[in-house]
């Protein structure tokens, strides 16, 4: 039988033929029963039976604004009614007016003018960055962090810590230089935050002392990497936020020895930790800049990077330099300059707001610590939050706990105000036992009450 209606269908049969024409390839299938849900609105996802689950996770911090925001659809709608479809080789007015409202804000910011660059997904805008330094600089090695995570294409997965993504693939000449995060729970170097002396920037400055630390001649002043892409809060590896002094210092060095900071906000953009972009928290300005996700709030393909006017000028970055046919695709132009516009009327709101909610999620995270000895650590920016789930040591990396949790949200049984509900959660961390909690930037206090009793609920289950 070929269905034709979605509503006809049901969740077990969506599966059956998932299992049997769809590639297991992508990450639907890390779960043996994947969720089939219907709808979505606000915080929310509903599934068949219109059982509503606060969603935590936000399409990986791609719907900053909630599901359904009328606001980015109205203009998505519009732009389908008038001109859904162009190519690239063209220019469309909504592309240049986006432009402009990016580039003026991003140099009121950091005081630097520099020019947009597009793509349709994160990992395609890196590849662009990576484009942009080995044509200015000539060469192509780059630093990268530790738990970083800059997409899954092969340059992308180049720069991406995790060998996993890359060892069905070949061999990876060009595999950046991976550096230690300055992850205080769990300190790379085991030094302790209070007594460590930064003890991880005088690590990495230490390899520029002489020739044989292998990356640096200092007869010619010339290091073997010419960039540094960074995360300013690490995402797939479990939110861990930097202290406050190391992008600062870190940057130091970078301009000392020549070396470019690209900095990756694919995740953490979009006032994701209380400010547009999470390198402001650090008081740092980045040569490079990547973004995606939470520009277009999830609806449409639609990524691209802001650099310095000495890396992209045209007269440098040439036309022809980086190409996609949906580089620039109209309706993703549309949804990203609405967007923007929503940043530009309500920036003020969401950078007082953000932190007073989030301070408001930590009481409640702090009270399911003292409350849970599984809990080993909670922390985060902005609502770039984390649980650490442990063995009873409170350090002991607990991934079977993390993944069940997960589980128990999707079986839609918990209960709230005396109405059944779910809850979605995803995890992250170097040993994936980190729950990430990504809420949208509307989150009511209410749903943050909510929140907290549904984990409430999930551990006690699983903890008794």
């Amino acid at each position: 039988m070929i269905y034709t209606n979605s509503t006809t269908i049901t969740d077990e049969k969506v599966r059956e033929l998932d299992n049997e024409w769809t590639s297991w390839g992508d990450t639907v299938h890390y779960s043996k029963n994947p969720k089939v849900f219907r709808g979505c609105e606000g915080s929310y996802m509903f599934d068949a039976k219109d059982t509503p689950y606060l969603d935590l996770q936000m399409m990986y911090s791609s719907c900053n604004f909630g599901y359904k925001n009328q606001r980015v659809t109205n203009a998505v709608i519009d732009q389908m009614n008038t001109l859904p479809q162009l190519t690239p080789k063209f220019i469309q007015p909504y592309k240049s007016l986006l432009s402009e409202k990016m580039a003026t804000m991003i140099q009121k910011r950091f005081g630097v003018k520099g020019r947009m660059h597009y793509n349709v997904g994160g990992a395609q805008v890196t590849e662009d960055a990576i484009k942009i330094v080995r044509n200015y600089t000539k060469r192509q090695g780059f630093f990268a962090f530790q738990g970083g995570y800059h997409g899954r294409t092969i340059g992308a997965t180049s720069l991406t810590s995790s060998f996993r993504y890359r060892e069905k693939y070949g061999h990876f000449g060009d595999r950046a230089n991976f550096v230690p995060f300055p992850y205080c729970f769990r300190c790379p170097y085991g030094m302790k935050c209070d007594s460590c002396d930064r003890f991880c920037i005088k690590q990495f400055a230490r390899q520029f002392e002489s020739e044989y630390k292998a990356i640096y001649d200092p007869k010619t002043r010339e290091c073997e990497f010419k960039a540094f892409i960074a995360e300013p809060i690490l995402g797939t590896g479990g939110y861990i936020d930097a202290p406050k002094w190391y992008f600062k210092e870190l940057k130091q060095i970078l301009d000392e020895y020549g070396i470019m900071l690209v900095v990756d906000e694919v995740q953490m953009g979009m006032y994701r930790t209380g400010k547009l972009w999470a390198i402001e928290n650090y008081g740092v300005v980045p040569d490079v800049m990547t973004f995606a996700k939470s520009i277009t709030n999830g609806m449409n393909p639609m990524a691209g990077l802001w650099a310095q006017e000495k890396y992209i000028a045209p007269d440098v970055f040439t036309p022809g330099s980086a190409h996609s046919t949906y580089c620039s695709n109209p309706i993703g132009v549309r949804a990203a300059y609405e967007v923007m516009n929503i940043v530009d009327e309500e920036g003020a709101v969401f950078e007082r707001e953000i932190p007073r909610k989030s301070a408001y999620f930590m009481e409640g995270l702090n009270h399911l610590k003292s409350k849970y000895k599984f809990i080993g650590d909670v922390g985060g920016i902005g609502f770039a939050l984390r649980m650490e789930i442990t063995e009873a040591d409170r350090y002991t990396p607990n991934k079977t706990l993390c993944d069940a949790m997960q589980e128990e949200g999707l079986k839609g049984d918990l209960t709230y105000n005396g109405k059944k509900c779910g809850l979605v959660l995803n995890n992250g961390g170097f040993y994936k036992n980190v729950i990430t909690l990504v809420p949208q930037l509307y989150i009511t206090d209410k749903e943050i009450d909510m929140a907290i009793d549904l984990l409430d609920q999930i551990l006690s289950r699983l903890t008794k």
